[in-house]
């Protein structure tokens, strides 16, 4: 039995994502927990200045998750957050960071979990496309997560894995980076999407549903024959 911490993007714009990685789970014999009062880990707030705010989502993250058991996050960005920079939401409040201590880890991102700790690469999954995978910023130096991705969709029945260049470049998401400095953000999508159509993919993957919308709005702006998917979604397929 694992929880599963599903991120407010994820909860609100994909939720067939959300319900993928239940999937995938149950596919490694493995039953998922979610508590329908779980909301938003407080990464919005605390990358807008808003720590105050930031650290009364993350005492609701501790009051939602008391059970010791893994909390499964199908995104690098809110894992890496909750375990790197709740110490210094709780620098002042020893009880809270207390608790935090004790689950911290049990905090994992989902491919991390999937690789490194149930030690399964295989799922069954058939998807006959090309695809290119985006590395998100925080899953590549907040969370560390690289090869997972990776081994997980080389044991994909019919999906033809191209890397891009320059794959460890920014897409120009950057949570209210991509609204407060659209004409950068704007700039630096559009090189990672052509950097993705160089590769003859179909699809932009990647374990971060956040990167995606910025990604994806700037497809469908440009009627770019490109399609994007969250790596559980394509796990999850038959």
């Amino acid at each position: 039995m694992v929880d599963i911490f599903i991120p407010c993007f994820i909860d609100q714009l994909f939720p067939d994502t959300g319900w993928n990685v239940v999937k995938v789970l149950k596919k490694a014999g493995i039953a998922s927990n979610y508590n329908p009062s779980q909301t938003c880990c407080g990464q919005p707030h605390y990358n807008s200045g808003y720590w105050n705010h930031s650290r009364k989502m993350a005492e609701k993250f501790l009051t939602d998750f008391t059970d010791d058991r893994p909390i499964i996050v199908p995104s690098a960005s809110c894992a890496g957050f909750i375990r790197n920079h709740y110490p210094k939401l709780f620098k002042d409040a020893p009880e809270e960071l207390e608790k935090f201590q004790l689950i911290k880890k049990n905090v994992v991102e989902f491919t991390d979990f999937l690789v490194n700790h149930l030690k399964i690469t295989h799922f069954g999954a058939s998807f006959n496309h090309t695809v290119t995978y985006h590395d998100g910023c925080a899953a590549l130096r907040e969370y560390g997560i690289e090869k997972e991705p990776r081994e997980l969709l080389k044991n994909v029945d019919g999906l033809r894995l191209s890397e891009m260049e320059e794959r460890d470049v920014c897409c120009g998401f950057g949570g209210t980076f991509m609204v407060k400095f659209a004409p950068i953000s704007t700039a630096m999508v559009q090189q990672k999407v052509e950097n993705a159509l160089n590769t003859k993919a179909e699809y932009i993957v990647s374990s971060e549903a956040s990167c995606l919308i910025n990604i994806n709005s700037y497809i469908d702006k440009n009627n770019i024959p490109l399609k994007t998917l969250h790596i559980a979604d394509v796990l999850a397929s038959f």
